[in-house]
């Protein structure tokens, strides 16, 4: 006789039915489109609610770079899968420096592609991962819909005990607050069009807090200029055009003199910039970025170029 799976009952509005979709099953495809659109519009408001939060965990996470430390992710699921894009996406974006952000996915990379029976639930493999690449003055930011997952919630006691800063991004505001964590974000997104789905309301409220938590780091390292990215790693032809239209944008340079100061610069378009805002050659330039941390704000300042 086959012996039943342990099962867990998981008590979250995301696993609620949704009383406005009932009838889902019974729309025509235009309706289904624009009743799973309505709900998707009240993402945005529950992140926003979580907003002061997020502020404390970028601050923490900044903190934590600034200190030569790094930032982990960690997530199983939909929760893993959105990190592991988010993370991947900085270095073309930002050219992040190897090992600033971690991603811990519950059941390995096989598990990007598809489930991996059991990883979830896996709480020694949260600590066991944790245990290994965190170090005291790291900052850890688990994701987890349901607020419970036990590979999240291991990982974040075990670095917790490491000396490491945790926070908790969930979309379940009742859920219990588990030891090891430090601050949680709790963005109410409540039931999904289809019960327990949450890929839907709850993964796109997720995507919404990394790439803002994550832009927001960026910023706040000095990886911008403005609005700009000016730390992108031009690996194409069509990133090259764009880092020469951000240094025309930045300087109000023209094209033929813009691309003399990247080429002076081997292409690092911050030196560039700074040179051209600044006047300054190229070798005072680089100096004072590196002496400004790669701020192109604070380098500029420490030149005495007045630039707003």
């Amino acid at each position: 006789m086959t012996v039943p799976r342990q099962s867990v009952h998981v008590d979250s509005p995301t696993e609620r039915r949704n009383p406005r979709t009932k009838d889902i099953d019974q729309m025509c495809t235009l309706e289904i489109l624009r009743t799973i659109n309505s709900e998707d519009q009240l993402v945005p408001t529950a992140v926003a609610a979580a907003l002061p939060q997020l502020s404390r965990a970028v601050d923490m996470a900044t903190e934590a770079l600034q200190g030569g430390h790094r930032v982990h992710y960690v997530g199983a699921g939909t929760s893993g899968r959105l990190a592991t894009l988010d993370a991947a996406e900085l270095t073309p974006t930002y050219n992040v420096p190897d090992g600033w952000f971690v991603v811990h996915h519950a059941g390995g990379p096989t598990a990007l592609r598809e489930a991996v029976e059991g990883a979830e639930d896996d709480e020694l493999a949260g600590a066991a991962e944790m245990r290994r690449d965190s170090r005291p003055g790291d900052f850890v930011l688990g994701l987890t819909a349901s607020g419970r997952t036990p590979y999240v919630l291991g990982a974040l006691a075990e670095a917790h005990g490491i000396g490491a800063a945790t926070a908790l991004v969930s979309n379940n505001p009742d859920a219990a607050r588990a030891p090891g964590i430090d601050l949680v974000i709790s963005v109410d997104t409540g039931p999904e069009a289809i019960s327990g789905s949450t890929r839907m309301k709850a993964g796109t409220a997720q995507k919404i807090l990394l790439t803002t938590f994550s832009t927001a780091v960026m910023v706040k390292m000095g990886r911008t200029y403005s609005n700009l990215m000016v730390s992108m790693r031009a690996t194409n032809a069509k990133l090259r055009g764009r880092s020469l239209r951000i240094l025309r944008e930045a300087t109000g340079s023209g094209q033929q003199e813009c691309t003399a100061a990247l080429l002076a610069a081997h292409g690092d378009l911050k030196v560039a910039m700074v040179h051209l805002l600044s006047g300054v050659d190229i070798r005072e330039a680089a100096w004072a970025l590196t002496e400004s941390s790669g701020h192109v704000r604070r380098a500029l300042g420490l030149l005495g170029a007045h630039v707003y």
